[in-house]
């Protein structure tokens, strides 16, 4: 058995997650006597089996003996029902904390052939994506480090061979014969009728496999290439979306998710993507859909805006000289040749001070100016089509008796004066450009 490594020149730990199992006993062993790196033994004892802490013993001195750090975590309980799930997120913390702790961006773990092809049967029984179907690749970037399973060519039989060979102790974990478990049955049950047919079937699957990543690589690329042009500030460009192949909106959908919900697994499903799109193919404005953990999607004129779902918490500020709120700036200022509905000014003689910013709520009305009588606040952002998610958090200008002064950037009320008159209050609305 002999192993691809290859390391940058000035890498110097490297950390192997090893269970005492026949794989990482073996992927241990020949990296202990094949390589010139210093080797960080890391071990979970998951502390479900009997003979876990008998394990952990065996391969503490284990390290001890051949002059090998050893660094260990038992988990002492479980507080979900789903322990593999929870399993593995305890796992992956713990390497990520050794790893930094011994200044190196390499964990080597112990995925062979058969791993491999059972990950591919699983993931194709679930269904996935065009990733999930290439299983397990044979290095992967997470989290700002990388994972490097160099057995992937080779089988159980394999390993198991140079264990034999080289004289190396490992245990069973019985666990992993009970096929109430999906993969035992793949391992026990499918996997040796392919290997009746041929008994290298492994390498045909990491073949397909390799193939498989090729293409997702590539086609991340270009979806990488069309988000940068249509989404921006959170917005997506729908005509321009709807050009392209259905094939690319999917992705480029999944791109976006997939950045929202920095990379978690299991959170997008094929429906949410479907949804989405189907949004934007329907005519009507001012749509909201609703995703998982609190993320909606709005449908305003030509875009598609991805939001964290808007708590509407009411806020009342008193206005000195700025106030910034979210994206919105309001300030005093000395003078403007401007007249537009981003400029107020008033005279303090017609109101009554402090001056707040608020929130608007339903139910609010303004004087409008040049017109008779009140008209709804809400009215207004209907007909300047602010969308839905923006009214209740959306500023106005109020004085301390709460009549209603000025809604930014869209109307002035009857309090307002024209610059040729007398005011001493001059009150500018800034929308400050989102960082792209």
């Amino acid at each position: 058995m002999k192993l691809n490594i290859q390391l940058p020149d000035d890498v110097k730990n490297i950390v192997i997650g090893v269970s005492s199992g026949p794989d990482s006993m073996a992927l241990l062993h020949y990296l202990e006597n094949n390589t010139k790196y210093n080797i960080i033994c890391a071990h979970i004892n998951h502390n479900i089996r009997k003979q876990s802490n008998k394990e952990e013993e065996y391969l503490k001195e284990y390290c001890k003996k051949n002059n090998i750090i050893f660094e260990s975590y038992k988990i002492e309980k479980y507080h979900t029902n789903n322990f593999e799930n929870e399993a593995r997120e305890k796992r992956y913390n713990f390497y990520a904390k050794i790893l930094k702790k011994y200044n190196t961006k390499y964990l080597f773990l112990a995925h062979h052939g058969d791993d491999l092809i059972e990950t591919i049967l699983m993931k194709i029984t679930r269904g996935s994506n065009l990733e999930g179907y290439a299983g397990i690749k044979e290095i992967t970037y997470r989290n700002n480090y990388y994972i490097i399973r160099p057995l992937l060519p080779y089988t159980k039989d394999d390993i198991i061979e140079y264990n034999k060979n080289n004289n190396i102790k490992y245990y069973i974990d019985n666990t992993n014969k009970d096929t109430k478990y999906t993969r035992n049955r793949f391992r026990h049950e499918f996997l040796p009728l392919l290997k009746q047919e041929d008994i290298n079937i492994h390498k045909k699957f990491l073949k397909y496999s390799k193939i498989l990543l090729e293409y997702d690589e590539y086609i991340k690329k270009e979806t990488i290439k069309l988000v940068r042009v249509l989404y921006i500030n959170n917005k997506l460009n729908i005509n321009k979306f709807l050009e392209l192949d259905y094939f690319m909106q999917k992705n480029i959908i999944y791109n976006i998710l997939n950045n929202i919900y920095n990379n978690t697994p299991n959170i997008i499903t094929d429906t949410n993507i479907n949804n989405i799109i189907k949004l934007c193919h329907n005519k009507k404005d001012n749509l909201e859909l609703n995703l998982p953990r609190k993320i909606n999607v709005y449908k305003n004129n030509d875009y598609l805006i991805f939001s964290q779902k808007q708590i509407n918490k009411n806020y009342k500020l008193e206005l000195n000289n700025n106030i910034e709120i979210k994206n919105h700036i309001i300030k005093k200022i000395e003078n403007t040749n401007k007249n537009s509905n981003d400029i107020c000014r008033l005279n303090t003689k017609d109101i009554k001070l402090p001056l707040y910013i608020r929130n608007a709520k339903q139910g609010d009305k303004i004087k409008v100016l040049g017109l008779n009588g009140s008209k709804l606040v809400f009215d207004i952002f209907m007909e300047n089509k602010i969308p839905k998610y923006l009214r209740t958090s959306y500023p106005i200008l109020v004085d301390n008796n709460d009549t209603i002064l000025w809604i930014p950037n869209l109307k002035k009320s009857q309090f307002n004066i024209e610059k040729n008159k007398n005011y001493d209050i001059i009150l500018e609305y800034i929308e400050k450009e989102e960082k792209q």
